[in-house]
């Protein structure tokens, strides 16, 4: 097995990992950006992003990450293909396998693996994923302005897209695969007062259906087996997502579900010199300009952690001659 030594090491890819690599390489930290399974992440999947700031007319997902990596490259970080498949903490530097066959020896790690939307798994999905087909009503539910839309989930993240989407769409219809609700209360109190939320209990969805783009979706009482089309524009998947974090367990401190916990205030994780940005660390917002941000503070604070870790080592050498 091949080994390098860096100062900055960057696993993941999309606006967390890019923007740190950006503040990165404009410190001198000489950062290297390993992309990881999905380079660009969830973004390179959505086709409008209409609320970042600095694109008044919008921008596509892909073009967007291209842009964030061209500006990366420009202060020149070294931004390589390839995943991060096994780490070890408990010595220093910080141990990072990549593609299992090469050792990468960190004096600062930067973790922005991301999160991945959790899919139900049905005909017509993937296919229209970014076609009406969505995982996050914040990101695109401007789209289906005065349209009908579908949400399934049963828990607070459903009924917050589902309240969410009642205020830009005509009508939502909320499919619940049970006879109730995983919701907090106040959640489900806040869905009966919104008259155009219908919750359809007990319900399963079967497949999504379009060419160009989602037409309608055909779904099934499961009690019953009596099947409804539903002529909809909008599909929004909303039952979790799962951060990117395995290859961390035992080392970094996580949440129940997975989310890597930061010191407040910073991109600090419970391992010194190693820090976590964006949906890796972020299970509330998961916005990109948010990813963004916290991957501006894991950067700056990698360059912080850097530069004390130097003027202690320069004062052990000076009481060493003494």
């Amino acid at each position: 097995m091949t080994s390098e030594k860096v100062d900055c090491l960057i696993i993941g890819s999309g606006p967390a990992g890019y923007t740190a690599a950006i503040y990165a390489s404009r410190a001198g930290l000489n950062p290297v950006l390993y992309q990881g399974a999905q380079p660009g992440g969830q973004l390179t999947i959505t086709t409008e992003v209409d609320n970042y700031p600095g694109y008044p007319d919008g921008i596509t997902g892909p073009e967007m990450m291209i842009n964030f990596e061209k500006q990366a490259k420009r202060f020149g970080a070294d931004i390589r293909y390839g995943m991060a498949t096994e780490v070890d903490f408990t010595s220093y530097p910080r141990k990072v396998i990549i593609d299992g066959k090469k050792e990468i020896l960190a004096d600062s790690v930067i973790i922005s693996t991301g999160a991945t939307a959790k899919w139900l798994g049905i005909e017509g999905e993937e296919r229209l994923n970014g076609r009406g087909v969505s995982a996050c009503a914040v990101c695109d539910g401007f789209f289906f302005r005065g349209q009908d839309v579908v949400v399934v989930g049963a828990g607070d993240t459903a009924a917050e897209e589902a309240s969410y989407l009642a205020k830009l769409v005509r009508k939502v219809y909320l499919v619940v695969r049970r006879d109730e609700m995983r919701a907090s209360k106040i959640m489900q109190k806040r869905l009966e007062t919104l008259p155009n939320i219908e919750i359809l209990w007990n319900t399963e969805t079967v497949s999504l259906n379009g060419e160009e783009g989602l037409e309608s979706v055909l779904v099934k009482n499961n009690k019953t087996g009596a099947e409804t089309l539903l002529d909809v524009t909008g599909f929004f998947v909303a039952i979790g997502h799962k951060p990117n974090t395995e290859i961390f367990k035992g080392y970094i401190d996580m949440d129940e579900t997975g989310y890597i916990k930061t010191i407040k205030g910073s991109a600090h994780t419970n391992v010194q010199g190693v820090f976590a940005c964006g949906d890796a660390q972020d299970n509330v917002y998961r916005q990109a300009i948010t990813a963004a941000g916290t991957g501006c503070m894991a950067a700056l604070d990698a360059e912080r952690f850097l530069m004390e870790r130097e003027v202690e080592v320069i004062a052990d050498d000076i009481l060493e001659i003494n």
